[in-house]
Parts: C-alpha cells; sequence; structure tokens
C-alpha cells in the first residue's frame, strides 16, 4: 500500500474526514518505499527493502489540538485514530499561535517523479555497487559505501475542502575510499531524481583518486587562505544559512537581523555574484509545489546578486506583522558563474583546495559563525598548481562572510550533505581569507 495514487488517496482521506466530530480536522497521509545497499571493507554488509504507510490526524476544538497517527487502515482503525486525535484535543492547552485551516487550492503538479528511479530492483541497485567497487579494488583502495532509492507520495485534506498531493522519487550514493591502513581517504556523493543519471563507477573513480593522492600529506600553517571549495563543501558550509526565517530575524536572533532592530532585508548582504533561489520546477533538483500549511510553492529569490530579497513568513508570523506568508522552499539553488574548478586552480597564486566539511558546528548564531574540520582530500595550491597533499584544518568562518569574499563560481552541482539528509545545488567556489584555526590529525 506504500504507494497511492492521487485518486486512492484523495478517497481514503475523505473517508477519515467523515468520522471526524471536531471542530476543524487536517489528515495527512505519507508512504514510501524502495531498497538500499550498504558496503565496508569492499563487500556488501547489509541490503534491505522498506515499504510503509502512515496516516496521521489533527483534530482541532478551538485553539485546542490533538494530534495521532496510525498505519492501519481497515475502518474500524480508521475511526480510532481520529477518536484518538479528538480525545488528545481535549487535553490540550489552547494553542497562542493557532491559524485556522485553509480552504481549497490549486497547485501545479510537480516534477519529482521519475518512474525509471521507481522502477529501481535489488539486482539494479547490485550493478550500481558493483561498478563502484570495480573503481575502488582497481584503485587498490578500500570503500565503506550506501546506495538508497526511495519513491513515495504524500497528501493533505481538510475538512475545509483543501487538499494536495505529490508523489516522488529519488536516488542517492555515497562512498568513502580509503587504503587498508587507513592513512587516506576520498570521498563521493551523487543524487538523482533520474537513476539514468548515476554513474558509480565514475563517481567512485574520483573518490579514489583523492585518496591516492593524499599521501604523505604535509602539515603547514593554519592561517588565512584563498580557497577552492568544491560543491560538497560548499554545501556543508552554507546550508545554516538557507533557512531565511522572518520571525528569527524580527526577533534578533539571526544572522539577518539588524542591531537595534530589524532586518536585513533590501540589504546587500553579500557579494553580488551571489544569488540564491528555489525553484520546484529545477529540472536537477524538482520540489513539491505545496507545503503542510497549504501554501503553494514558486520561484522565489532570496538573496538576488548579493541583495537580500526574500525573508520566509509562517502563516501566524505574516497575520502577526499584516504581511503576505512566504513558505519555506522545498529547495535552494546558489546560481555559478563560468569558471571551472581547473581554471580557479590556475588563477591562484597559493591557496587550499578543500574536498570535503565535517562535524560542523555552530559557535554564534547571530554572525554564523561556525566551526568544523576539512577531510577527504585538501591539497595545497601554489603558482596556480597543485603541488602536495596537506594535513587537514579545523576551520573557523562565517559563510556569510564567505559569500562577501567570493572572487569566482563555477557551474552548480547537486550536492549532499549527509550531515542533514538535504541535497542543494551549489556551484564550486574560490573564495578568499577563509580562516583555517588549527590543524587537525582526522583523515
Amino acid at each position: 500500500m506504500a504507494i497511492l495514487t492521487k485518486e486512492q488517496a484523495q478517497a481514503l482521506l475523505k473517508k477519515v474526514l467523515s468520522y471526524s466530530k471536531a471542530d476543524e480536522c487536517e489528515v495527512a497521509l505519507g508512504g514510501r518505499m524502495g531498497g538500499n545497499i550498504r558496503t565496508a571493507l569492499n563487500a556488501v554488509s547489509t541490503a534491505s527493502e522498506t515499504s510503509g504507510t502512515t496516516l496521521f490526524v489533527n483534530s482541532t476544538f478551538g485553539k485546542k489540538t490533538g494530534s495521532a497517527s496510525i498505519n492501519e487502515f481497515d475502518d474500524a482503525s480508521l475511526e480510532k485514530v481520529v477518536r484518538r486525535a479528538e480525545e488528545l484535543a481535549q487535553l490540550a492547552p489552547p494553542n497562542p499561535e493557532f491559524m485556522p485551516a485553509l480552504g481549497p487550492a490549486t497547485f501545479k503538479e510537480s516534477i519529482t517523479w521519475n518512474a525509471d528511479t521507481a522502477a529501481m530492483t535489488p539486482d539494479t541497485r547490485a550493478e550500481l555497487i558493483a561498478q563502484s567497487m570495480k573503481a575502488t579494488k582497481e584503485a587498490g583502495l578500500v570503500q565503506a559505501g550506501f546506495l538508497e532509492n526511495t519513491s513515495g507520495f504524500s497528501a493533505v485534506m481538510n475538512s475545509k475542502g483543501l487538499f494536495a498531493y505529490n508523489k516522488s522519487s529519488d536516488v542517492t550514493f555515497s562512498v568513502t575510499t580509503r587504503s587498508e591502513a587507513g592513512t587516506v581517504s576520498g570521498y563521493a556523493a551523487r543524487g538523482f531524481t533520474d537513476i539514468k543519471k548515476l554513474d558509480t563507477y565514475g563517481a567512485t573513480k574520483i573518490a579514489a583518486m583523492k585518496a591516492n593522492a593524499s599521501k604523505d600529506a604535509r602539515a603547514i600553517e593554519p592561517g588565512k587562505y584563498t580557497v577552492i571549495l568544491e560543491p560538497t563543501a560548499g554545501a556543508y558550509m552554507l546550508e545554516n544559512m538557507f533557512r531565511f526565517d522572518a520571525r528569527s530575524a524580527e526577533e534578533g536572533r539571526s544572522f539577518l537581523s539588524k542591531k537595534g532592530g530589524g532586518t536585513r532585508l533590501g540589504d546587500q548582504l553579500v557579494d553580488e555574484k551571489v544569488t540564491i533561489y528555489s525553484d520546484p520546477f529545477n529540472t536537477e533538483l524538482p520540489g513539491a509545489t505545496w507545503d503542510r500549511e497549504g501554501l503553494s510553492l514558486e520561484k522565489t529569490y532570496w538573496i538576488d546578486k548579493g541583495v537580500v530579497k526574500n525573508l520566509s513568513y509562517s502563516r501566524y508570523w505574516a497575520e502577526k506583522k499584516g504581511v503576505k506568508p512566504v513558505p519555506f522552499p522545498s529547495n535552494i539553488i546558489m546560481e555559478g558563474g563560468n569558471s571551472s574548478v581547473e581554471e580557479m586552480i590556475a588563477s591562484t597564486e597559493r591557496g587550499i583546495l578543500v574536498s570535503r566539511l565535517w562535524y560542523i558546528r555552530m559557535v554564534d548564531q547571530q554572525t554564523l559563525l561556525l566551526t568544523g574540520l576539512t577531510r577527504d582530500g585538501t591539497f595545497y595550491i601554489e603558482n596556480g598548481k597543485i603541488k602536495f597533499p596537506v594535513k587537514n584544518f579545523r576551520f573557523n568562518e562565517s559563510p556569510v562572510i564567505m559569500l562577501n569574499n567570493v572572487e569566482a563560481l563555477g557551474k552548480p552541482e547537486r550536492a549532499i550533505s549527509v550531515e542533514s539528509y538535504r541535497s542543494y545545488m551549489i556551484p564550486p567556489m574560490k573564495v578568499r581569507d577563509f580562516t583555517f584555526s588549527s590543524l587537525s590529525d582526522a583523515v
């Protein structure tokens, strides 16, 4: 029952709503199926298939809301979960930020579904992993990796007449290659809506090249360097600024807050080369066309040529401030430029090539100062050429400051952050004066 059609989902949700006695009721249905393979030490360690569907019910009396969920779908179970949500609503305190449900709306159909990806089988996954292991063994290394494909749907309906439906499919692959002694490491990650775009052999070859090129890494002095961040490194660095939340900015809790009150909306926040937007119809990173509040998701510019153009407003906060709601996006895309990584390297007198960042933690929310480590291939550049691998660094840097120091951008690529399990479209970046604070013994 994991993937229901729009018509099937609509019929089921109508039945659930028919049991409701609340002032308002919202029901949501989500289903997911897929499979994965995990590797370690050049062998498959686990393989599984997953499938499940869950119903969520929110019942409201006045401003008191109760929630319940269930994964059984006979009539008795459906009525039971509605009654349970209503019982919990009567016990709940009033929600001071309660917003009444929205009525009927029309949403554009998304492009998040790919039939080929949805049709993946265990044999498909096994062949993709075999290609990855081939590249690892050819390089004389060992790997740990993870391949997962998922297909799913989500649907929501409420007692005011709102109905929305979306289905999606996705495949992600990540691999770490190391020497048997564990002294060098390389990494690659790929994600696509369309399985035909996934080349596990090619991705693993890149990870293996990074690992083998990292032998005999040298320690160099920490300090401020020009850095070239590959898209994966850029995604880890930038995702902490991608909420663009109006409430936290207006309450003085954000890098988008102004000292003394107000927000940075309309201000030149970063370099004019930087444009960040969301678009559910981006073909490389498509997203849903509606959110759980029942709002349509459209192409929205958050930063345009360095200027803050929009902040996200929930329905509650928008009403409080007397503005139009601006929903949080279903994807984030950063525009790029025409420079290749090779051209960035060639134009660098003295700098560092960073393949990946990890273990990132917030130091200061209001300046967005972060700390973390490099890993999986860090290289010293001198006079336009990679000279040698270097030992990893700890960095202390703010993505806001970093985006003020952008010198060149390349073509955006879909980059995956394993820390948040989200994907973004991020270009490679050449940035001056990036702060490395100390050395790290991590590989």
